[in-house]
């Protein structure tokens, strides 16, 4: 199969690697022709996946129309807030009935749509077309060869058997699911979550704590899902569950470390500058919180890390108006 990857960052890299392994062509697509270089002479990008060797198969270049030219499969790993943008300028280089998998997990600032509403909105595909992968996929790990599982969810089966073929790997097991909305949502409202799991980690709370996060986290999750349409047994599964224990428990997952800085009492430009990386949960914390208030879904965690990462309330504040709310039946 020949398949174009958008971004070269830890993400779209890891997500080449594994689609290399398991046998497609791939070109993946970089903003700097230094990154581009390096992926197709050394076969590595040291900038975001440090000591990764890339198979031969994939290549690289700043030629976005040379990358997707014959792709049959294009993976997007972009910023969430940034893809309706880009794809003004990149959706009519997309060839005909190609499938477009979508990296991202967030929810749009200001229309609050799901990234695959975005993609189909703005590329002009039909919905059928747009595969959603979701699942405990932290970039390093998986670019390490060590064994996890995703889920590859579209409408259209067959569509989403053809991208799991494409990406079945000894150490990378793919399910497929059609429950794109649940595969979405888990995704997008993991960020958030997991930026509560890191402030709650250098306040010092102990697994009690923690496990208390992940656990109301997921109900909140599933509330909001089953009010858009999801399937609630998606949240209990890889795209659900297995992401936010993920994106919370691991030391490398870049919104659980976002969260310890703010839970350090810095702010939001000092975290950016010590993370150096885009943590999603920062800006669709606002989204989701807005999205649970149009469908009058109650999601107080979400709430309270809005209010931390915008309205610059203390970590510490945030927890004891958690702990105090109204007594109510789980």
């Amino acid at each position: 199969m020949k398949a174009a990857v958008i971004g070269s960052g830890s993400w779209g890299t890891a997500f080449a690697k594994v689609l290399g392994d398991a046998g497609s062509s791939v070109t993946m697509w970089a903003r700097r022709e230094a990154v581009a270089t390096e992926i197709r002479e050394r076969h590595g990008n040291e900038g975001s996946l440090p000591g990764v060797r890339l198979a031969e198969t994939v290549t690289a270049t700043t030629d976005l129309a040379e990358a997707v030219g014959a792709a049959e499969v294009i993976a997007i790993a972009v910023p969430s807030q940034t893809l309706r943008g880009n794809l003004a300028d990149w959706a009519g280089l997309f060839p005909a009935d190609s499938t477009v998998v979508s990296l991202m997990k967030g929810i749009e600032l200001g229309t609050l749509k799901r990234m695959s509403e975005v993609i189909v909105e703005t590329a002009g595909v039909a919905p059928d077309r747009v595969v959603v992968v979701s699942g405990p996929n932290v970039a390093p790990e998986i670019a390490a060869g060590q064994p996890t599982t995703t889920v590859v969810a579209c409408s259209d089966e067959d569509r989403a058997k053809q991208v799991q073929h494409a990406l079945a790997t000894p150490y990378f097991r793919p399910y497929t699911s059609d429950d794109v909305i649940g595969c979405e949502l888990g995704g997008a409202c993991k960020n958030v979550i997991a930026l509560a799991y890191g402030m709650a980690v250098s306040l010092g709370l102990g697994d009690n704590t923690r496990a208390s996060l992940i656990t109301r986290g997921l109900a909140e999750t599933a509330r909001l899902g089953v009010a858009l349409g999801a399937d609630p047994l998606t949240f209990a599964g890889l795209a659900g569950l297995g992401d936010l224990v993920a994106s919370c428990s691991s030391p490398l997952a870049r919104n659980r470390k976002f969260g310890e800085h703010l839970g350090r009492g810095e702010s939001l430009e000092q975290a950016q500058i010590a993370t150096r990386q885009t943590a999603e949960g920062v800006k669709s914390c606002l989204s989701i919180r807005d999205l649970a208030r149009a469908n009058g879904v109650e999601m107080p965690i979400v709430e309270q890390v809005e209010r931390v990462c915008h309205e610059g309330v203390d970590p510490r504040v945030a927890v004891k108006l958690l702990m105090t709310r109204e007594m109510k039946p789980e």
